[in-house]
């Protein structure tokens, strides 16, 4: 890319996790810099999508931003949408230990459609609910230590954490070349889908929370 004229970078960032742990909510203070209270907002149907556009060191970067639904009927419609996805937030809710807890099966659903060079960050969300923490800061950086990835808890609500979690996720993305040269490649699947052969329908769903487990260094973050 000439740095006299920078060419518009193109990213793809997939939020993911269960029903109600805010990730519409994310995307909502990130890209307009607004808050629902939980009960004006409803849940996401299939899928929602927003653009942004935003300066990273020295590159502009249109970031199409996909917000999935947690909820398990909408599963076979957002597995689609891994496809060409470069960067993933794994989002939980720190008030809801049911939330942390299906941490493994959605990791694992990541291991069957994206490729280990994609971009991933694990979000705590709902920090403001400090007083009713259901999981502590240690068993989330724990969790992503294991999974390679990078981890910041935040909050939609007062918007601590929610740029800078954007911002590592695009600066790491234009940091691995990998992701570039795949693009070219019509969207190849990774080893783990290919070796499930036929199964893309299912999650795997056996990784445990507190089995040593290795993965990719691979973090997440942005701000526009």
């Amino acid at each position: 890319m000439s740095e006299s004229s920078p060419e518009l970078v193109n990213c793809k960032i997939l939020l993911i996790g269960n029903s109600s742990v805010g990730k519409s909510s994310l995307l909502l203070r990130f890209s307009d810099e607004q808050w629902l209270p939980e009960d004006e907002s409803s849940a996401t149907i299939g899928v929602d999508f927003r653009v942004c556009k935003m300066d990273v060191k020295g590159k502009k970067v249109k970031l199409s931003i996909w917000d999935t639904a947690g909820q398990e009927r909408f599963r076979t419609i957002t597995s689609s949408y891994y496809r060409g996805a470069q960067g993933i937030i794994l989002v939980y809710d720190v008030s809801n230990r049911d939330s942390f807890e299906a941490l493994p099966r959605w990791f694992s659903e990541l291991e069957t459609y994206v490729s280990a060079s994609v971009v991933k960050i694990l979000v705590g969300n709902k920090l403001d609910k400090e007083f009713s923490r259901q999981v502590s800061e240690e068993e989330g950086r724990n969790f992503a230590e294991r999974m390679g990835m990078q981890f910041l808890e935040a909050s939609a609500k007062t918007s601590v954490g929610v740029k800078e979690a954007f911002q590592e996720v695009v600066e790491k993305i234009l940091e691995t070349p990998e992701l570039w040269a795949s693009k070219s490649g019509s969207g190849k699947k990774t080893s783990a889908s290919t070796s499930a052969g036929g199964a893309t329908g299912s999650i795997p769903g056996s990784i445990s929370l507190d089995a040593p487990l290795t993965g990719e260094d691979e973090s997440g973050g942005c701000s526009c």
